[in-house]
């Protein structure tokens, strides 16, 4: 029998908890588990934050139960995580319960046998994260703008028409500082939905293109042609073909002079075909340029290895060479959109524009890319020289917004013709400051996460740094470095994977309206502005029509979070006033940092962008460490 845990809400001056269902105190990954690497339960006894009221002690006997033939598999006795202290980083109690003996494919709970508690079922077989994989994966088509949204590639509750096609927005989008003038109109069709604004920034979306190019090449085997997509079934693997929807798009940012426009910003509108406003671009920058560099470069090297892509190939050379011929000898044009100062506010949203230090790291990526393209020694040089300028091999590296830079340096050791003394100094660098660090192989070795996936800190977006984290190891295997097994490096990346899929002190699987692939806990809402709060259809899985979209990976605990600034100050106008009114809600705020996370779609001055907002970054680094746990 399983028992279900209710929360028990408390009221304070500042804050006010959301009901509902509590999971089981013994959390597994929903989905699954492969038979030959790590199982681990997490049994959770909260001493700190909302949650403290469902004090759990678990007893000495915990099984593994067959629920086809309602027998135990296996039988032990669950082992306090350090020595039964209570974790500061999510106010529980741990004990850690290891199945890993249990490789039979079927489907299983692990029970405690004396307080006759289940947890969630899961699956044990050689491809529990396929079916995740492509859903997680889809979500980059119903991100597609200019793009209908028809059946059978999604069911009829995300049925849309293609969005801003309409006059004025984006075949027809003008320059933001001269709204007025028609000669500055450029056909911008295409692309990705940013995030949960239908925002697109170029430099961006050149990193999905490069991210989702090594996920490919990192593990062909896990991208077939049969993801569900319009594509699918024309002989080329479906990411692939996505890659191109983001190509097709810079494609058309890049001026005749090589250089790139680096923003377009659109109306939004619930489903997205419904946005009426005009859709504005920015002027070309040269972060947006040289990052593009970069992606056209590594298409181009990719697509020419595939013969029904090999024609674009030749064209995407060109358009590198020329963006990295612009980039050079203008090396600091900046467009800072969505500022007051630059005369740009509401062009967009997030701030694309960087910093000297972000830009000489974006230059080394794209450099490695027009490298592989060309095998040219002038290339190699580039590489040199900023590799000991930007000192990329750190502990930190994998938590930043290049959070790929080492990933990408490893790639480039092992690429042709590279001096063997350079590709081994960068594994050596690799090996002793990224993976030896001491938030990585070392928090592994001591056990220092009480839920097996550490990092440094939770902020904005900590869902994506869990999957950054967890590719550290995954990028180890590849490159051949550490001085462990790929096994024992495989374990510790899963247990990144098994946190977003619901090891982790909500027992939330961090990704949408999952239940269809078997998990009991996912995402029910989300900052979003198809999914938009208050919609009948899509705000929230539990009380509207549909829910959101399945599949989509939210920003995760953030115990930054707070409402805008306006509401502190009584400075908000329009309705803000009375949203301000509003009870704080209690998860996110005032909670442990990895208990800072609520469902919730708010807009301003709310904020919960901060923490549920989904975002392509968080996505691609998601499929990028998913994807090695598929055959």
């Amino acid at each position: 029998m399983i028992m279900r845990f209710l929360i028990v809400c408390f009221v304070t001056i500042v804050a006010a908890c959301q009901t509902e269902a509590q999971t089981p105190p013994i959390l597994v990954d929903q989905f699954g588990y492969l038979p030959e690497l790590q199982k681990r339960a997490i049994i959770k006894d909260p001493q700190i934050g909302f949650d403290a009221v469902n004090s759990f002690q678990p007893s000495l006997r915990y099984a593994v139960i067959d629920l086809k033939t309602g027998k135990a598999v296996f039988e032990g006795r669950p082992k306090a995580w350090n020595r039964g202290e209570t974790d500061s980083v999510s106010g529980d109690r741990v004990w850690w319960f290891d199945f890993t003996a249990v490789t039979k494919p079927g489907r299983y709970v692990v029970r405690d046998l004396d307080r006759k508690v289940d947890s969630y079922a899961f699956e044990i077989g050689e491809n529990v994260y396929a079916p995740v994989l492509k859903a997680t994966f889809k979500t980059l088509y119903l991100q597609r703008a200019g793009f209908e949204k028809s059946q059978p590639f999604t069911t009829k509750a995300y049925l849309d028409k293609a969005s801003h096609l309409k006059a004025g927005q984006d075949p027809q989008a003008r320059l933001y500082s001269a709204k007025e003038d028609a000669s500055t109109e450029r056909d911008l069709r295409g692309g990705w939905y940013d995030a949960g604004d239908y925002n697109q920034y170029t430099s961006w979306t050149a990193n999905y293109v490069t991210w989702l190019l090594a996920a490919y090449l990192e593990n062909p085997a896990a991208w077939g042609d049969d993801f569900d997509i319009p594509e699918s079934g024309n002989g080329v693997p479906d990411i692939l073909d996505e890659v191109k929807w983001g190509l097709d798009w810079l494609e058309r940012m890049q001026n005749s002079d090589g250089s790139m426009l680096s923003v377009l910003s659109r109306a939004e509108g619930s489903p997205p075909s419904k946005a009426k406003g005009p859709s504005y671009y920015g002027p070309a920058n040269t972060s947006g340029t040289v990052t593009s560099a970069g992606a056209f470069a590594m298409a181009a090297k990719v697509f020419s290895g595939q013969q029904t892509l090999k024609p674009h190939a030749e064209r995407y050379a060109d358009r590198a060479k020329r963006a990295w011929s612009w980039a050079e000898p203008n090396p600091n044009v900046k467009f800072y959109n969505n500022d007051e100062q630059q005369g740009s506010l509401g062009l967009a949203a997030g701030q694309q524009e960087v910093e000297s230090d972000r830009l000489q790291k974006k230059s080394l990526i794209a450099a490695v890319h027009m490298y592989a393209l060309t095998e040219d020694d002038y290339f190699e040089d580039v590489v040199s020289k900023l590799y000991a300028r930007v000192k990329p091999m750190a502990a930190d590296t994998p938590n930043g917004f290049e959070g790929n830079l080492a990933y990408e340096l490893l790639y480039f050791s092992r690429l042709n013709g590279v001096d063997k003394r350079f590709a081994r100094t960068i594994k050596r660098d690799y090996d002793r400051q990224v993976l030896n660090a001491y938030n990585a192989w070392e928090a592994i070795k001591s056990d220092t996460s009480a839920y097996g996936a550490y990092v440094d800190g939770y902020w904005w977006g900590s869902n994506s740094t869990k999957s950054r984290r967890g590719s550290v190891y995954t990028q180890a295997v590849i490159a051949g470095i550490g001085n462990q097994t790929p096994k024992s490096y495989l374990n510790a990346a899963l247990g990144y994977v098994n946190y977003l899929h619901g090891v982790n002190p909500l027992g939330k699987t961090y990704l949408s309206n999952m239940s269809a692939y078997g998990s009991e806990n996912s995402v029910n809402s989300f900052y979003h502005a198809w999914f938009v709060n208050g919609s009948k259809d899509f705000d929230d899985v539990r009380t509207s029509k549909y829910g959101p979209a399945p599949g989509f990976l939210v920003g995760g605990p953030n115990p930054g979070y707070e409402r805008d600034a306006c509401c502190a100050e009584g400075t908000c106008g329009g309705y803000g006033p009375a949203e301000c009114r509003k009870p704080i809600l209690s998860p996110p705020s005032h909670q442990p940092p990895s208990k800072s996370y609520a469902d919730f779609n708010d807009g301003w001055p709310l904020n919960s962008w901060s923490v549920t907002e989904n975002s392509n970054s968080y996505q691609i680094a998601y499929l990028r460490l998913l994807s090695k746990f598929v055959r």
